[in-house]
């Protein structure tokens, strides 16, 4: 019995111990197999060789272990090294980290991400819980699908207008992702077969494009289509990712056909500028391969689908002698009647259809209505092919040039060859083009012009054909002849010209545009909130939230607040004499440099009175510069020098008002302010009641206003000595004296000339025109808030009638 218990008691010591050894072996043996990967000793080049090495020599080992040609057993295991190894010496941030640290990434060795899990030997033995798991090897076949970014920004993206493409985002250690794995093959086999494009992004290496593309966890399936990206939510189904794909596609893209509508399709030529193509099939839906083709050749040929089982097309099968027993398609042009094309075949295959439909891009005599049209039938002139001229009709779009265009267009389908191509433009629709053909001349004939392009730029080489086109035989006649002399003698084309780019005739309308740009920005926002987590939508909820604070903050504090009232006042400084180049001068430097290089001045009218003065908003100033028809123009001009320099200001707006028009409007303000002022009165001195010239700053919120009153000196403008406003000269006039001298010198100033009613003509234009010379100074201490205020019960109306003793028209 106690031999049994020592026993017992021993074996538990022995097992740890052998476990340990076991593990330190096997960590050596691991650590080793990490450390003796070389992706340069894979690819054969040194440490120091440049990018062009590193790719040449991939290329040559690629070729030669590519398991399609290398039939060793280790050719896939080699060749997916090689590819790694690659991967890891062609970008400079990877390899600076395999030369510095021997590891692959920014994170983890080589070792850890590919062939165990442990952190580095020599610094601690640690294991962490992938260790015990073993990491699935990537099947051979998806290594065609890998995206990296710079391919999916170069090719995949400018792809997806073409095609749409299904794209599995998956990582190295996600269970969910071989779950999914067979129906993911099954259904990519049956959709590449049909022209869906099909990707792989790794989050593991493919991080950045992960984030491009909006993936945060895998598995993830996303459909691409127009640069657009839409996630898969449903369950994971051959069903559904084909109905998926499908529904990425845009609507009415293939168009239904019946007994009633097919001529009006075929027909549409004329508007669309594209051929038609008529599908019978027995099938009452649309196939999705036809819906693909569709899509990929939508800028080109109009699509349509005929239910070979629905009775309201029996005429249309009996008239082109459909074969119910496999799908057919149909080809027109401008020929309705009769099919210019055709194939039949059970099992309708892409590339069949593809080869059907691009050889028959455009029309027999196509519209040119945008660049792309002309750069695809014109080409530009290579040495190493054969020249290709272009026969361009320039016409219009009336009634009356119909016989001219369908005589061009049977002489270009008798006239068909490889090295010509037959067009028509319209004129009117594409002026630029025609003015540079035509010498800028506008023809009210047509005119068939023969061109050779030789440059991407627009160098053409031309000739017009002479006597114009009216579609005679004699016109026909001649332009053969054109033609033949041409192919004989290439110099025949004697003209140059530079064309410019073609209008696009038919690109939508912006509005249209913005809407269904709206209308995908709103289907992205409502997929993200009805299916991203919280955690993900917190940094778009937190950007939204934070604007609308700030939006609604700044208008807030605008409604509340009154700039540079509610300021404090600075002291008034004591005036000196200045001139008026010292006027000048201060402006031009304490001014706020204005951010126009323009004066917006407003006329004060019926219309624009109540908005601009009566609910002019809090803070806000209109000054306003009073004015007659004959002198308008005059002090107009220097009414916009004066204020040049505050117009950058967002508080101030300027106005003038119309003497001769609204002649009762300045007396009824006037004498409003002198019934509520207290100790200055805006109507002293005022006799001659000439407001010609008089500026008003008028706060409309606060109901007061800042007068400028000019003082008339005639043609002596350095005796100019109007005070910067009425207050001021109330000021001086106090300080003065009130003696008999004071009247004999206010009589002598109208003597030399103050009043406007006795001075000649010449003193009058120069008085108008000196009577804002120091407005300047006048609003630099409107800005600085020192001129006194005058405060009005309400705003006079524009057409208030006033009493007789303000009559002053």
């Amino acid at each position: 019995m106690t031999v049994n218990a020592m026993g017992t008691g021993r074996q538990p010591r022995a097992c740890p111990l052998l476990i340990a050894i076991f593990m330190l072996l096997l960590s050596v043996h691991l650590v080793k197999t990490a450390s003796d990967y070389d992706p340069y000793t894979t690819l054969g080049v040194s440490r120091s060789a440049t990018q062009a090495e590193i790719k040449r020599a991939y290329k040559t080992l690629a070729r030669e272990w590519h398991p399609d040609k290398n039939k060793d057993p280790k050719a896939e295991d080699m060749f997916i090294k090689i590819s790694k190894s690659y991967e890891i010496l062609s970008n400079e941030e990877r390899r600076s980290n395999f030369d510095r640290y021997g590891q692959m990434d920014e994170n983890q060795p080589f070792g850890q991400s590919q062939h165990h899990g442990f952190r580095s030997f020599h610094n601690s033995f640690y294991f962490d819980e992938s260790f015990f798991h073993f990491p699935r090897g990537r099947d051979f076949a998806d290594s065609k699908y890998l995206l990296h970014h710079a391919q999916f920004n170069s090719e995949v993206l400018p792809d997806s207008h073409k095609r749409p493409y299904l794209i599995k985002v998956t990582s190295e250690w996600c269970f969910a992702c071989i779950h999914i794995e067979p129906v993911w093959k099954e259904t990519v086999q049956q959709l590449e077969l049909l022209g869906v494009g099909i990707g792989i992004v790794d989050m593991g290496y493919e991080r950045r494009l992960a984030n491009q593309l909006g993936a945060h966890r895998a598995p993830s399936i996303i459909g691409l289509v127009n640069g657009r990206v839409t996630f898969f939510h449903q369950a994971v189904v051959q069903e559904h990712l084909r109905q998926f794909v499908e529904d990425l596609l845009p609507h009415k893209l293939v168009e239904k056909i019946t007994d009633n509508n097919y001529l009006a399709f075929l027909d549409g030529w004329h508007v669309e500028n594209k051929p038609s193509v008529l599908l019978f099939d027995q099938v009452p839906i649309f196939p999705l391969l036809y819906k693909l083709t569709a899509f990929a050749f939508r800028d080109y040929v109009r699509f349509g689908y005929v239910d070979q089982g629905d009775t309201h097309n029996t005429r249309l099968l009996r008239q082109f002698n459909i074969n119910t027993y496999a799908p057919t398609m149909l080809l027109f042009k401008e020929d309705t009647e009769k099919p210019v094309d055709i194939i039949q075949a059970r099992g309708m295959k892409r590339q069949i259809m593809d080869e059907f439909v691009s050889n028959n891009k455009f029309l027999q005599v196509p519209r040119l209505v945008n660049q792309q049209i002309f750069n695809e039938l014109c080409p530009v002139k290579q040495f190493h092919r054969r020249r290709k001229y272009c026969v361009l009709l320039i016409t219009g779009e009336d009634q009356a040039f119909l016989p001219s265009n369908k005589a061009f267009l049977d002489f270009a389908s008798a006239n068909k060859k490889e090295v010509l191509r037959f067009a028509y433009v319209y004129q009117r629709q594409q002026q630029p083009l025609c003015q540079a053909l035509l010498l800028s001349q506008f023809s009210v004939t047509p005119q068939v012009v023969i061109l050779e392009r030789r440059s991407q730029a627009g160098k053409v080489l031309y000739r017009s054909v002479s006597g114009g086109w009216n579609g005679s035989e004699e016109d026909k006649y001649h332009l053969h002849e054109q033609l033949e002399l041409l192919q004989k003698d290439p110099t025949y084309l004697n003209s140059e010209a530079t064309l410019p780019e073609l209008n696009n005739e038919m690109a939508p309308l912006f509005i249209v545009r913005w809407m269904d740009a709206a209308y995908d920005y709103i289907l992205q926002i409502y997929d993200d909130l009805l299916y991203s987590n919280w955690r993900e939508m917190m940094p778009i909820l937190s950007l939204i939230f934070s604007a609308l604070f700030i939006l609604f903050g700044t208008v807030i504090i605008q409604a509340f607040s009154e700039p540079g009232e509610n300021k404090p006042q600075k002291p008034r400084p004591k005036e000196q004499p200045q001139t008026e180049d010292d006027a000048s001068s201060r402006t031009s430097t304490s001014s706020r440099p204005p951010k126009k290089d323009f004066v917006e001045v407003t006329e004060l009218t019926d219309i624009t009175y109540t908005s601009n003065l009566v609910k002019l908003r809090p803070g806000h100033i209109n000054v306003v510069l009073v004015l007659t028809n004959a002198s308008k123009n005059a002090l107009l001009r220097k009414y916009a020098k004066e204020v040049f320099s505050f117009s950058g200001s967002q508080t101030l707006h300027f106005s003038f008002l119309n003497a001769d028009k609204h002649c009762h409007w300045m007396p009824s303000l006037l004498h409003s302010a002198s019934d509520t002022a207290e100790g200055e009165d805006p109507l002293e001195e005022d006799e001659d009641l000439d407001y010609i010239g008089h500026v008003l700053a008028l706060n409309g919120h606060k109901r007061y206003f800042c007068l400028f009153r000019p003082v008339f000196t005639g043609d002596n403008s350095k005796d100019f000595s109007c005070e910067t406003s009425f207050s001021d000269r109330k000021r001086n006039s106090r300080s003065r004296s009130r003696t008999s001298s004071h009247s004999r010198s206010r009589s002598h100033s109208r003597e030399d000339g103050a009043s406007p009613k006795k001075v000649s003509s010449r003193a009058t234009s120069i008085e108008v025109h000196h009577k804002l010379d120091r407005l300047g100074l006048w609003m630099e201490r409107l800005m600085e808030g020192t001129l006194p205020r005058f405060h009005v019960p309400a705003w006079p109306s524009l057409d208030e009638t006033t009493k007789s003793s303000f009559t002053y028209c």
